[in-house]
């Protein structure tokens, strides 16, 4: 029987991947991925073959898999931070209905709003939710009512895919959202661009200043609670334990 391992990379660099994704890319054969994370792993590997695609090819890519551990090999199907959050694990497993002969794994990665998190401190102390900015697979008007949720709810959110060449004005757009819903133009955030990469840039502002912040695809967004503080400059959301 052939096999998939679904590995997320982490947010980038070899030291952030887990010990458990390293075992999964040593046992694979064959390794399949989008190429910018291709690259991050190949020098690992230099023997291994490697099959990819391109952006928009992912369930050509999941198949791709598929099909490769259905001739016996063992496939590791790669992609950023965590499989199962916005990963390649949900299309894989959905699609792997069609391979019974085939065994599938999924391998848990470091996210970034786990990694981002470290960087600013510990935003995500309490209750949290990620949510995306995409509109390319998800209607606008369900991000809208989700982020109105969790401004009602004081969630601290975690956003995901901010801005982009077609949505420049996203992250403002969402920051007024949770502005009319509750969230005070005073609530602590921060972002972190390139996350485990070079050129890693944190930054801690208010709600007010975030709405003016230009962000790309590389940043991730961290918007408080009413109860987020800085605490020798790192961003914390308290747990509660102290009185």
């Amino acid at each position: 029987m052939g096999k998939v391992f679904v590995v997320g990379l982490g947010p980038g660099g070899s030291e952030q991947m887990t010990l458990q994704a390293r075992q999964a890319l040593d046992q694979a054969e064959v390794l399949c991925g989008y190429g910018v994370y291709l690259d991050l792993i190949t020098p690992m590997f230099p023997q291994k073959q490697t099959l990819s695609t391109g952006m928009k090819r992912e369930m050509e890519r999941c198949r791709m898999a598929l099909d490769t551990a259905r001739e016996g090999k063992t496939v590791a199907l790669v992609c950023s931070g965590d499989a199962g959050v916005y990963g390649m694990a949900s299309p894989l497993l959905e699609l792997a209905e069609e391979y019974p002969d085939v065994e599938v794994e999924v391998v848990a990665g470091v996210t970034a709003a786990l990694s981002g998190s470290a960087v600013l401190g510990a935003p995500l102390g309490h209750d949290f939710c990620v949510i995306s900015l995409s509109d390319l697979l998800t209607p606008w008007e369900v991000i809208q009512r989700r982020l109105q949720a969790a401004a009602m709810g004081d969630f601290i959110v975690c956003l995901y895919n901010p801005s982009s060449h077609k949505r420049r004005d996203y992250l403002q757009r969402a920051c007024d959202i949770l502005l009319s819903a509750g969230k005070s133009p005073q609530t602590l955030c921060g972002l972190v661009r390139n996350i485990g990469r070079e050129g890693q840039a944190p930054e801690i502002m208010p709600l007010s200043q975030l709405r003016q912040t230009e962000v790309d695809m590389f940043t991730t967004v961290f918007i408080g609670s009413a109860a987020t503080k800085l605490s020798a400059g790192r961003l914390v959301t308290p747990r509660g334990y102290r009185p």
